[in-house]
């Protein structure tokens, strides 16, 4: 494999499944659905920052390190599985909390990851500035230096682009592996794969793989956190430096990445219309799960591109589900929203 030279600890159920959403397909009228079931990758309720995980702390390990410490949104599925990733190797871990999200209910901050993070005994502390990733990285590196003085060796999973290794996108470097060889199985010709962006560090981790393997499908990346001329940007140097990391410099092009901010109204972590239509047809079609924050408003975006006819019906395309489910129990107004009247799901969209 294309990451065989970097230390890795196994902590996802992989592979994970391909399944066919024939309900939505049949639904929507367009290209037949796929969805990569990485909600299933097991730890403490699966996620796509299992993978990432394996190689981050393969890498804190290689390194001596015997505490974790790491920085994430209130309703953080990146916090939710490091912790559960601490436990299950027998680290410590620290993990700070930012308050990126304003007008949610009590739920909010009680229910979800933030319950399960009490539940896994996470030491917590907080951040009062959602927005300022250089700064919640630095209260990180100072909590380090002092649990050094204290006689630990931390090791630091950073938020920012800056400065650090993105170890954690060779997970989906892997995983853009799983899926061709899961493709190739099926006789399966995808025409393109749909995928939240964020980070970036699953997308330039799919992206990457896939040129580094020589497959051209595209990849559509749909903002969550920031607007599409910043995200492109970001998306295009972290896959470039995974590129020359799994020893393919130049695979990556600026025409290679698809990003699209038209769901990520009014906000990082909000509601808007959109995202409710896709929670309630996942969730009534096919069963489907998905997060008001990540992967709802994915979905959001592929069912604008169906209906759009970006697709046509003899094409196949996949949608990455990338986990975040705990997230669910922090907006309890969501049903009003997808289920109410229609002033009802004005007064939320409002709020």
């Amino acid at each position: 494999m294309l990451t065989d030279k970097y230390p890795r600890v196994e902590l996802s159920h992989t592979p994970t499944p391909l399944e066919s959403l024939e309900n939505l397909s049949k639904k929507l009228e367009g290209p037949r659905i796929w969805a990569k079931r990485d909600d299933c990758t097991g730890l403490a309720m699966g996620g796509n920052k299992a993978r990432q995980l394996e190689y981050y702390i393969g890498d804190a390990l290689s390194k001596g390190a015997d505490t974790l410490l790491t920085t994430g949104a209130v309703q953080s599925n990146h916090v939710r599985l490091t912790i559960a990733a601490a436990r299950k190797l027998g680290l410590e871990v620290e993990v700070q909390l930012e308050k990126r999200v304003d007008g949610r209910q009590q739920e909010y901050y009680d229910s979800g990851n933030p319950f399960l993070m009490r539940l896994m005994g996470a030491k917590i502390h907080y951040y009062p500035v959602g927005e300022d990733e250089e700064g919640a990285d630095q209260a990180l590196y100072a909590r380090a230096d002092e649990i050094r003085k204290e006689g630990g060796n931390p090791y630091v999973i950073p938020l920012s682009s800056n400065n650090h290794v993105p170890y954690g996108s060779l997970g989906y470097v892997r995983c853009a592996e799983e899926l061709l060889l899961q493709f190739q199985q099926r006789s399966l010709k995808i025409d393109g794969i749909v995928l939240p962006t964020g980070s970036a560090t699953t997308h330039a981790g799919v992206l990457s793989g896939l040129r580094a393997l020589g497959c051209k499908i595209p990849v559509y990346g749909f903002c969550v956190r920031r607007d599409q001329e910043s995200q492109t940007q970001r998306v295009l140097a972290k896959a470039s430096e995974v590129a020359e990391m799994i020893g393919c410099p130049g695979v990556v092009t600026k025409d290679d990445v698809w990003t699209d901010d038209r769901m990520l109204r009014p906000g990082y972590g909000q509601l808007n219309e959109d995202l409710l239509e896709a929670l309630r047809l996942s969730a009534t079609c096919e069963g489907l799960l998905l997060d008001p924050t990540y992967t709802g408003k994915a979905m959001a975006g592929l069912i604008h591109l169906v209906t759009s006819g970006h697709f046509n019906q003899k094409q196949n395309i996949v949608f990455l589900h990338t986990g975040g489910t705990p997230t669910l129990f922090g907006y309890p107004e969501l049903l009003q929203g997808m289920f109410g009247d229609t002033q009802s799901q004005a007064t939320l969209l409002a709020s």
